[in-house]
């Protein structure tokens, strides 16, 4: 029987991590002491779920998060520290803090470490997320015990609905681009001044003409999607934002 820690203090231990080229502790007191801080934990580094959902989203609501009170993101994998930091590079996910508990111990702790031999695995966290306020375990959201890697409670979209219900999610939006191109950069501003993140694509680098032409219709670019909804270019982009402002 998975444990759920609500009201109990977060273990004691020290994360061994890698800063540069030198080992750096971290305590327990050191990351939760004072302070807000949202934990999720997951079964492995560079594993799917992890890489393309769980980590990806938290990194995206960092901002949402910290509007609401929220000092610190955290990751946490029985993996080591140099697993941890490769794996943070390849996610570009600068907003969540990777800690390595390559023992186990926090998850031991937790009473959450399972046993994952029958796909090569070893011993490794279950998947939850949890938010500590002051070292103390406000609120977990622990996956249901079922075979596999179940998940559907420990995201982002649900610790954000706890922690600020009715609190806006963050725009999904994508721009396709050329380099050089003018109303390329038009639209980027514009997303920029309205404090719209984005995700750019840049022709011949990450995308080819073939591959607007299926999404889009067109080749013209910039091409703005956000929401997986069709905006247009920069001129519809602008009638858009200007549209949303007013509502």
């Amino acid at each position: 029987m998975l444990q759920n820690r609500e009201g109990q203090r977060v273990p004691d231990v020290t994360f061994r991590t890698r800063k540069g080229h030198e080992w750096v502790n971290r305590t327990s007191r050191e990351i939760f002491s004072g302070r807000t801080v949202i934990v999720f934990s997951l079964p492995g580094a560079f594993t799917p779920t992890c890489s393309s959902t769980h980590v990806p989203r938290y990194n995206q609501f960092a901002p949402a998060f910290r509007a609401h009170g929220v000092d610190e993101i955290v990751c946490i994998s029985v993996n080591d520290a140099f697993v941890m930091n490769e794996w943070q590079e390849d996610q570009r996910a600068w907003n969540v803090t990777f800690l390595p508990d390559g023992n186990g111990e926090f998850s031991d702790r937790m009473g959450l470490l399972v046993g994952k031999e029958d796909i090569g695995f070893g011993r490794r966290s279950w998947r939850y997320s949890m938010l500590v306020r002051d070292g103390v375990i406000e609120k977990m959201f622990i996956e249901p015990e079922e075979p596999g890697d179940p998940f559907k409670v420990s995201d982002a979209d649900t610790m954000l609905a706890y922690l600020a219900p009715g609190a806006a999610k963050p725009l999904d939006v994508t721009v396709f681009t050329r380099k050089g191109c003018p109303h390329c950069s038009r639209a980027k501003a514009r997303l920029q001044e309205a404090g719209i993140p984005y995700e750019e694509l840049t022709l011949n680098r990450e995308f080819s003409d073939s591959t607007l032409r299926a999404v889009a219709g067109t080749t013209a670019v910039p091409q703005v999607f956000v929401n997986g909804m069709h905006i247009g270019g920069a001129d519809e982009l602008e009638k858009w934002l200007a549209a949303r402002k007013a509502a």
